[in-house]
C-alpha cells in the first residue's frame, strides 16, 4: 500500500485502493427485438450485464461498437464479438459510427443518464440509432457516508462518481485527484487540480497513484 492512502472511487475494485462502490445499479429490461440491428453500441459493463437479462441466442450474434477496453471484454466474456474499440469517451466513437453505411441500424443500450451527447451528433447526420435504457444508476450509501482522509489521493472513474463525492464531501487541496478519462474531469469543480490517466483504465489510474508522494 503506498504512504498515502489510495480512495478508488468506482464499481471495480482494486487490491491496493480503498474500494469505495460509488453507484447502486438498478437493471431494467425493456422489451427488444434483437432481429432489427446490426449491431449494438455499448458504453459501460453495465450494459453487458443488463443483456443477461434476455436469451443468448438472441443477442450474441450482433457484433459491438464499445467505447473502451474494459466494456470491450465485458462483452467478450458474455461470449460476443468486437466491433471496434473507441478511446474510452462517447465523441471517439462518431468517427467509428461514420465508417459504416447511414443505413446501419445501430442499438446503443445505455444508462438512464449518459455524459456525451455522440448519439444525437450521429442522428443529425442521418445515422440510425435506436435506444434502450437498461440500467440506472444512483449514488450509494457506502459513499455519502465515506469518510476521506485529508491527505487521500482520490481515484474517480465516472462523471457520476465526482457528483455522488461533491454531493455530500469537498474537495481539499490536500487531496491529490486523478481522472480516469477528459468526461469525469469535465464533473470536477473549475480551477480543480487533478491528473489523467493515460489510458481509461483502473491500472491506468494506479500507476499514477503509486507514484505520488
Amino acid at each position: 500500500m503506498h504512504n498515502k492512502p489510495i480512495y478508488l472511487f468506482s464499481v471495480s475494485s482494486h487490491p491496493d485502493a480503498v474500494h469505495v462502490n460509488s453507484l447502486d445499479i438498478t437493471f431494467f429490461q425493456p422489451e427488444i427485438d434483437f432481429s432489427k440491428y446490426d449491431y449494438f453500441i455499448i458504453t459501460s459493463k453495465q450494459a453487458s450485464k443488463a443483456l443477461q437479462q434476455y436469451e443468448k441466442k438472441e443477442y450474441i450474434k450482433k457484433p459491438a461498437l464499445c467505447i473502451s477496453k474494459q466494456s470491450a471484454k465485458s462483452f467478450e466474456d458474455l461470449g460476443g464479438q468486437v466491433l471496434a474499440v473507441g478511446k474510452g469517451y462517447g465523441d471517439t466513437l462518431v468517427e467509428k459510427i461514420k465508417q459504416y453505411p447511414k443505413e446501419t441500424k445501430w442499438l446503443y443500450l445505455r444508462a438512464e443518464f449518459v455524459a456525451s451527447d455522440f448519439v444525437f451528433t450521429c442522428k443529425e447526420e442521418g445515422y440510425c440509432i435506436d435506444e434502450k435504457i437498461v440500467y440506472a444508476s444512483k449514488c450509494s450509501e457506502e459513499l455519502l457516508h465515506v469518510t476521506v482522509p485529508q491527505e487521500a489521493i482520490l481515484i474517480f472513474t465516472s462523471p457520476s462518481s465526482v457528483e455522488c463525492f461533491l454531493s455530500r464531501h469537498t474537495l481539499l487541496h490536500t487531496h491529490k485527484i486523478i481522472v480516469i478519462g477528459k468526461t469525469t474531469a469535465k464533473a470536477l469543480p473549475k480551477n480543480c487540480f487533478y491528473t489523467l490517466s493515460d489510458e481509461t483504465t483502473i491500472e491506468s489510474c494506479m500507476q499514477i497513484a503509486y507514484s505520488l508522494k
